[in-house]
């Protein structure tokens, strides 16, 4: 019988989308609702790269004899930026990364870096709501781009090859959620616990968690585990290679305009303290510190250009490990 040692259901996310009076509610929706706008500049800037222009990327696992892809990860996240220097500057004074610029096909492109390998890339962009976009392992793109059209999703961005980094392809799943998979030229990150400063968890939120779940579940491979939750609302866990690797969660009864979205949250170790930095750094609190349910503690904001995400505490004793 399968049974979980240990899970992190993040819940914040819910009330971002319920508490219509808070001031991070317009840019949250706005957000949501310009999502797929938005990427269309992200596969756009890709599928006009040259080969003998393409700056070098780095590999996201690099000098592995055998590397190995993990499907169903989150291993990459890009944020589209109105101001690159000032997102630089902001996630590096919070987080500590590192950047390294590159240009691509004329674009203004930084990828960013910690403890040595790549995080995340950053663009800059002014023409639409800065936003992140989440890539998931795969480990041959052709496969899962017929996969997930047989399951109803619809493409946004055709497979292509960026040099050093991989093949990758964008797409919108049956219920509205943006999302891009990527096998990577090298394999993935090994599976083991997020140092503080990496994306640590993802959530979907989503009017039907269930259909949302299958769907997943028919293109990762993903086990579903299905968690207690308030009345008429669904917590459901996806976990692949023994490990939890993203949450689905209900879509509040009071936002029925509001798309399907994932959220991903980096870790830190004092939610407090970060996010007094943030402020200080020009970020905003959309919704403050709490507690999750298994008491750490958790909030989601934003950057000075409005992009959102989570930050989440994650003791160094729990572990994200699914036993068979």
């Amino acid at each position: 019988m399968n049974f979980i040692i240990f899970f992190r259901l993040v819940i914040a996310e819910y009330d971002v989308l319920a508490i219509n009076e808070h001031s991070g509610f317009v840019r949250l929706r706005s957000y949501i609702a310009g999502f797929t706008v938005l990427i269309f500049m992200f596969v756009g800037m890709a599928s006009s790269v040259r080969a003998d222009d393409q700056p070098e990327l780095s590999a996201l696992v690099v000098g592995s004899a055998n590397p190995e892809h993990h499907v169903g990860k989150f291993i990459f996240a890009e944020l589209a930026t109105s101001d690159l220097s000032k997102a630089e500057r902001f996630y590096a004074d919070l987080f500590g990364w590192s950047f390294r610029e590159v240009n691509i096909a004329g674009k203004q492109y930084a990828e960013a870096s910690i403890a040595g390998h790549p995080i995340a890339g950053l663009v800059q962009n002014s023409q639409h709501l800065p936003s992140w976009l989440s890539f998931i392992a795969v480990d041959d793109v052709e496969a899962y781009k017929t996969q997930a059209l047989a399951h109803g999703a619809k493409l946004l961005s055709a497979p292509q090859t960026v040099p050093k980094r991989g093949q990758q392809a964008v797409f919108i799943d049956p219920q509205g959620a943006v999302f891009a998979v990527l096998a990577a030229d090298g394999g993935d990150p090994a599976d083991q616990l997020a140092l503080p400063g990496e994306w640590i968890w993802s959530s979907l939120i989503t009017g039907d968690p269930e259909g949302a779940a299958a769907f997943y579940q028919n293109l990762f491979e993903y086990e579903v585990f299905e968690l207690a939750a308030d009345p008429g609302t669904q917590h459901l866990l996806l976990a692949t290679d023994n490990y939890a690797r993203a949450s689905v969660n209900s879509l509040p009864a009071d936002t029925p305009n509001m798309h399907a979205h994932w959220l991903n949250y980096i870790r830190v170790d004092d939610v407090p303290g970060a996010v007094a930095k943030l402020t200080s750094l020009g970020g905003k609190v959309l919704i403050p510190p709490r507690l999750d349910r298994h008491g750490g503690k958790l909030a989601v904001v934003a950057d000075p250009a409005g992009a959102v995400f989570g930050i989440l505490e994650w003791p160094e004793s729990d572990s994200k490990v699914v036993k068979q």
